[in-house]
C-alpha cells in the first residue's frame, strides 16, 4: 500500500490542505462504530470494577496518551465512581531511568509490574503497532489477567494481532498525520460520550 501523503502532495497549499481534509473524511468512514462501541463498554465495565485503565504509547501517540488520561478521568468530572485512568507516559523520571538502566523496550511494562493488578487495562495506541516497548507491555498484561485494546493504524502490525480487542484507522503505511488524527477523534468522541453518560446516569 503506498503512502497517499505522497500522491496527494502537488506543492500547492490550498490544493494539499483540500485533498488532506478529503482523505481524513474519508478514514472516518472507514471507521468501525462497533470497535468504538467495544472501546466504550471496557472503560465502562473497568469503571464498575474500580480497574485502572493505562494508556501507552511513542511520540505523538504519548500526548494522545495523556490526552486520553485528562478526558476519560478528569472529564468526565465524577468523584464518587471516578474513571481511573492513568498515562504511563508522563512520568519523566521514572520513564528515563527505566529507560537509562533497562533499556527503551522495558519503560511501560516495568510500570505495570508495579501498578498493574488482575483486572485492570492496558490501552496501547501505536500506529505502526509495532513498537517493541508497547508489543512487551501487551505480553505482560495477557500473562497478568490484564486486559489489552489496540488503537492502531497502518496495517496494525503485532498490536493488533495479539491485543484483546481494538480500534484500528486503515491507513497506508507511515501515514502518521491521519491515524493519529483519527485517534484524537476517538478520543473526543468517547469523552463526549462517557461524560453524558455519568451527567445522565
Amino acid at each position: 500500500m503506498s503512502n497517499h501523503l505522497d500522491a496527494i502532495y502537488t506543492g500547492d497549499p490550498e490544493e494539499f490542505a483540500g485533498s488532506y481534509l478529503k482523505y481524513v473524511q474519508s478514514l472516518l468512514g472507514r471507521v468501525n462504530p462497533a470497535e468504538v462501541a467495544d472501546f466504550i463498554r471496557i472503560l465502562l465495565a473497568a469503571r464498575e470494577r474500580s480497574a485502572t485503565v493505562f494508556f501507552i504509547g511513542n511520540g505523538g501517540s504519548a500526548a494522545t496518551a495523556s490526552h486520553f488520561a485528562n478526558d476519560i478521568a478528569i472529564g468526565t468530572n465524577d468523584y464518587a465512581n471516578p474513571f481511573r485512568v492513568i498515562s504511563l507516559t508522563d512520568n519523566a523520571a521514572v520513564m528515563t531511568a527505566i529507560g537509562n538502566d533497562y533499556g527503551f523496550e522495558e519503560i511501560f511494562v516495568r510500570q505495570l509490574r508495579v501498578l498493574g493488578k488482575n483486572g485492570d487495562v492496558v490501552v496501547g495506541i501505536s500506529a505502526s503497532g509495532n513498537s517493541p516497548n508497547l508489543v512487551k507491555a501487551f505480553e505482560y498484561a495477557s500473562s497478568a489477567g490484564i486486559t489489552t485494546f489496540a488503537i492502531t493504524a497502518f496495517d496494525g502490525g503485532r498490536l493488533k494481532e495479539i491485543a484483546d480487542s481494538g480500534f484500528h484507522v486503515p491507513t497506508g503505511p507511515k501515514e502518521y498525520g491521519p491515524a493519529e488524527d483519527v485517534h484524537m477523534i476517538l478520543d473526543h468522541l468517547v469523552g463526549a460520550y462517557l461524560m453524558r453518560f455519568v451527567k445522565n446516569g
